[in-house]
């Protein structure tokens, strides 16, 4: 089993693996490895690389040493060689794709799908029917997730327990996986958001989103490509591939849950901290209302308005430390809710950011420079910073 860590302790875990742990070497080099998985030429023998993308991405090129020993020596031997991997945009270029490496070598491929309903009561025989179809609403039908619950609960607690809760296993779990396959995920991230509060048409997703529909159209693609999305039309339909009147929803039940209640509860606590900090008169303004904004082009998730003014806030659920990048973005948002508004260029405005792991340094003195609120989790969920003002 491939794992994020160097070349060479892949090497040496690999080596360990045909030669048993307590193997005092490591093959030289990758040609030598696959080369001596072969063992003896009379038996048949199965190698299975599992989590194959953290290879690839370790040693640049090994699919091209695969591809060579493979042509050279191994195709006419009894080995069969296996690669497994959940990161699918990787496992296409590495060994699917025409361009990669491996193309025309593969007698086969197979990609898991999330258990069917009988495939969840099978693991779950202490939940009923209903439950069964709630389950598959909520969590989906990934095996992983499904050994997570504890049957004697019900799934309203494991869903606190595991997803709903901060520290859950799989509060992040999405964003992770994601992350994993996507190199800018926050405008995916938007369309899926779009998507679970009940958008279902293109245009309707690139407007709740605030993506231009050309860029929404390639986004969704690429979603549907991984799986995430499924782009469905009217039964009835001659040609499909051609409709205009297709919908999309998200494919899996646990990611429609995550980005529809998940995903919007910490914007949902940080507007609820906004109320609590201007009663206690933490705030620079006296607060009138407090909610979200949005227009096609634009969204801010967090809007006091004020007697004085208003004040604006982005919130940010990311295991990665908020930087400059975010505070510039929700300034130029700041100048759309302006004219939006019909705010004048004199009326004051504050801007404050909320993020679950804190700011860059950067940023932290860009704040303070300029009077910019900067609020953590913990501050939302136990009601520090209340007593922290902010200048204009």
């Amino acid at each position: 089993m491939a794992a994020i860590t160097s070349e060479a302790t892949l090497r040496r875990s690999f080596t360990q693996a045909l030669e048993g742990e307590s193997a005092a070497f490591a093959y030289d080099d990758w040609r030598s490895a696959f080369l001596a998985a072969r063992g003896d030429p009379d038996t048949r023998r199965l190698l299975v690389i599992d989590e194959y993308p953290y290879l690839a991405g370790a040693v640049p090129g090994v699919g091209t040493v695969l591809q060579a020993v493979w042509d050279e020596v191994l195709e006419g031997s009894r080995l069969m060689v296996v690669l497994c991997g959940s990161h699918i945009g990787m496992m296409e270029r590495e060994a699917v794709s025409y361009r990669a490496p491996l193309f025309g070598r593969r007698t086969g491929q197979i990609r898991l799908r999330p258990l069917p309903s009988w495939g969840v009561a099978a693991m779950l025989p202490g939940y009923a029917a209903a439950a069964i179809v709630e389950t598959l609403a909520t969590l989906g039908g990934v095996p992983a997730y499904l050994r997570m619950l504890e049957q004697d609960r019900s799934l309203a607690d494991n869903l606190e327990r595991l997803a709903l809760d901060p520290n859950g296993v799989l509060h992040q779990e999405p964003v992770f996986l994601l992350r994993e396959e996507l190199l800018e995920p926050r405008s995916y991230f938007a369309l899926l958001q779009a998507i679970a509060a009940g958008n279902t048409r293109l245009n309707e997703i690139a407007q709740a989103a605030g993506v231009e529909r050309a860029p929404a159209s390639r986004y969704l693609a690429t979603l549907i490509d991984l799986g995430v999305v499924e782009r469905t039309v009217a039964v009835s339909e001659l040609h499909p591939e051609k409709s205009r009147k297709g919908l999309y929803i998200i494919a899996d039940g646990f990611l429609r849950f995550w980005f529809r209640f998940v995903a919007p509860l910490f914007e949902q606590l940080s507007r609820e901290w906004i109320v609590r900090a201007g009663a206690a008169g933490a705030l620079p303004l006296t607060l009138r209302a407090v909610g979200s904004w949005w227009t096609r082009q634009a969204e801010i998730d967090v809007v006091a308005l004020g007697e004085e003014g208003v004040l604006l806030g982005e919130c940010t659920w990311s295991t990665r430390p908020v930087g400059l990048d975010v505070l510039n973005a929700l300034r130029a948002r700041s100048e759309l809710f302006r004219g939006e508004i019909g705010m004048g260029a004199q009326e004051p405005l504050w801007l404050a950011l909320f993020s679950r792991s804190g700011f860059t340094p950067d940023l932290l003195a860009e704040a303070k420079a300029q009077g910019v609120l900067l609020v953590t989790a913990d501050d939302v969920v136990s009601g520090g910073a209340v007593g922290r003002r902010v200048s204009r």
